[in-house]
């Protein structure tokens, strides 16, 4: 799911400027540490990275409505084209939403 992520971030002219060009490799395993963490997997992300401290993290980058309604598009895509079970897409959904809307540093698209 993460890897299908990616792969649309990076064509996307909204949000895939946002990510380092040179560091692909690397977001896509932070996602994917902090996702296999947040759902009670190893805390690979929390010993590599510390708390995740996301908000903070992510306040060098400009985020609005515009910003978090294409994350979680991206995301929902993500999560068909794997064919995440369709019992998990709530949970998920409801867990993707909550986190993007955090994200926000703005109220309105630049």
């Amino acid at each position: 799911m993460v890897t299908a992520f990616y792969r649309r971030v990076r064509q996307d002219d909204l949000i895939g400027p946002m990510y380092p060009p040179d560091d692909w490799d690397g977001a896509e395993k932070r996602l994917a540490d902090f996702l296999i963490y947040r759902l009670g997997g190893p805390e690979t992300y929390l010993q590599e990275r510390g708390h995740p401290r996301l908000r903070g993290r992510h306040m060098p980058f400009s985020i609005g409505l515009a910003e978090r309604d294409r994350w979680l598009d991206l995301m929902g895509a993500s999560m068909r084209e794997v064919e995440i079970p369709l019992e998990h897409v709530p949970l998920l959904g409801a867990f993707f939403a909550q986190i993007a809307d955090f994200m926000r540093n703005r109220e309105e698209s630049a």
